[in-house]
């Protein structure tokens, strides 16, 4: 058996074992995690410098903080999300009970992805905890400094067999994928999804799949352009403009193309960065045209004073999210799940999201025995036997 075969049993086992049901031992992971989000913050921006040349500054708030503030929203509500759930009574179960119980799923992969390693590999991963799963994680190998990091402190912190990492490249994403998984997150690109997807499909292993797409953003000509200028720069300029929402290209009215690129230009400092096509629209018409002509995006950005405007570009387009007047800014909300549709990816997670994206929603009726009396009272003559076996 290899190592990749032997890790995956070894998490098998242990969620076999029972110890993750318990809510008090998620909770204690999920705060040994923060602990080592804190104590090895230096060592986290030092890994994301040697891979991706981030500050410390861009390490954290591009990376870290969203993490943090997820675990604490997790560790507040997740006795109010993992607590049974009462359904509407019906005629058939008036004298039942009836409810809904959360359960983890078992073993979850989760592949991160190189541009945001730390943030898009363990920020997943704390919903699944908290649905109280055994987690495989297995790092992007192109930012090989995070890798080699998570694969180190991940163990010195939580449980070693429940919370495996797993280092490689193809040969051991491919090898990974032959195991047998609960459940698999991916976040990357469209080619390799479908081979994730493939690959799950073997075992029937439902996925979350992110992946991208290209983002667009429409500038309406009734709004604060130094404002939307401004924003679109920092949104498609961050990370090298190495971000999966991203705005990829501009769609706005001839009129105002010219004022546009001038505005962008202002945001920057001579650089040689990512192309940010703009592309001239006759108007909110065409432009949604234009963007129900391609495949469905992971993020949406619609810049306009009119509100006419935004409920449009919303009711008559579709995508993984949408921000008005801002970019980017929906994923960092842990309230609001983050998650594609069609080629930009399926399902989601974040916050409560996630926590149901790794859990499995039981449907539990616990029956009364009721005596002839009841039935009679409740049934006509005749029907008790074949209504209540």
């Amino acid at each position: 058996m290899s190592k990749i075969s032997e890790a995956v049993q070894r998490a098998r086992a242990a969620f076999a074992s029972g110890r993750t049901r318990p809510l008090q031992f998620r909770v204690q992971q999920l705060e040994a995690l923060r602990r080592m989000i804190q104590e090895r913050r230096q060592d986290i921006a030092g890994a994301l410098a040697a891979d991706l040349h981030k500050s410390e500054w861009n390490s954290y708030y591009e990376e870290v903080v969203y993490v943090l503030e997820e675990i604490e929203h997790v560790i507040e509500k997740l006795p109010e999300w993992a607590a049974d759930e009462p359904v509407e009574k019906t005629p058939q179960t008036q004298q039942d009970e009836a409810y809904i119980h959360s359960e983890p799923l078992g073993v979850v992969l989760i592949i991160g992805t190189w541009n945001y390693p730390f943030n898009l590999t363990i920020q997943p991963a704390v919903g699944a905890i908290a649905a109280g799963n055994a987690v495989v994680l297995k790092p992007s190998e192109l930012s090989e400094n995070t890798a080699n990091l998570l694969a180190t402190i991940v163990p010195q912190y939580l449980d070693k067999d429940l919370f495996p990492v797993i280092n490689g490249g193809v040969p051991e994403t491919t090898e990974v994928l032959k195991e047998r998984f609960d459940h698999i997150l991916y976040t990357g690109s469209t080619g390799v999804g479908k081979i994730v997807m493939t690959a799950a499909a073997k075992h029937l292993t439902p996925v979350t799949l992110e992946l991208g797409g290209k983002s667009p953003c429409y500038v309406d000509k009734n709004c604060d352009l130094d404002v939307a200028c401004r924003r679109v720069a920092w949104g498609k300029f961050m990370n090298s403009g190495q971000t999966c929402v991203a705005p990829d290209y501009i769609l706005c009215d001839p009129s105002i193309q010219n004022q546009i690129v001038e505005k962008l230009k202002k945001s920057l400092k001579e650089i040689f960065g990512p192309v940010l096509p703009i592309v001239c629209v006759r108007g909110l018409e065409e432009a949604v045209q234009f963007i129900n002509q391609r495949e469905k995006p992971l993020a949406l950005y619609v810049f306009s004073d009119s509100d006419q405007v935004i409920k449009k570009m919303i009711a008559e387009t579709s995508s993984g999210g949408v921000t008005a007047n801002d970019v980017i800014a929906h994923i960092t909300v842990h309230t609001l799940p983050f998650g594609g549709v069609g080629h930009s990816g399926m399902g989601s997670y974040h916050g409560k999201k996630s926590f149901e994206t790794f859990s499995h929603r039981r449907s539990c009726l616990v029956r009364s025995l009721l005596n002839e009396e009841v039935l009679k009272a409740r049934y006509p003559p005749g029907q008790a036997k074949a209504t209540w076996r």
